[in-house]
């Protein structure tokens, strides 16, 4: 076992690891932080995904130890009790059935968006391709990040 610090959403905390442990268990088991989820355990569908240094990464497969920077998780984004602009579009559109996939859907925009706040349709579907959803709700999820790069810039989203 070995002691890791992390700064997880603005707070710093030590945890008591094996340093292999995936990052998704110490967030979900050590601090009780339910956005990101269990679900392929491979890295390929995103639902666990988080934001690390800026980066949408997938914490199922990523290494306690190997963490640099400051995690960020889906219950980082909200601030003061205000939902992130990301968050609102998500409701506003409607976004979720099954909601398992949303995690990770929104992570993996709020990153893009960091990285580019006002991307084509095209730019979009590229970030989002491998982001899995089950219900195939892309053409929401699609609505969502173009009303939330409105909301953000107050520019629209080219084709």
């Amino acid at each position: 076992m070995s002691r890791i610090t992390l700064k997880v959403n603005g707070a710093t905390h030590t945890v008591d690891v094996e340093p292999s442990t995936p990052l998704l268990y110490v967030l979900r088991n050590d601090l009780s932080l339910q956005g990101p989820r269990f679900g392929c355990g491979l890295g390929q569908c995103g639902a666990c995904a988080v934001i690390i240094a800026g980066v949408a990464t997938r914490s199922c497969i990523t290494p306690t130890s190997s963490v640099k920077g400051e995690v960020t998780t889906l219950e980082g984004l909200a601030q003061h009790g205000t939902l992130h602009p990301i968050q609102q579009a998500w409701i506003d559109e409607q976004v979720p059935q099954c909601g398992f996939c949303q995690n990770g859907q929104i992570m993996t925009a709020k990153a893009m968006l960091d990285r580019n706040p006002n991307p084509t349709d095209a730019q979009i579907r590229e970030s989002m391709n491998r982001t899995l959803c089950r219900c195939m709700t892309y053409y929401r999820v699609q609505a969502a990040i173009k009303r939330a790069v409105k909301t953000m810039t107050g520019k629209e989203v080219v084709a």
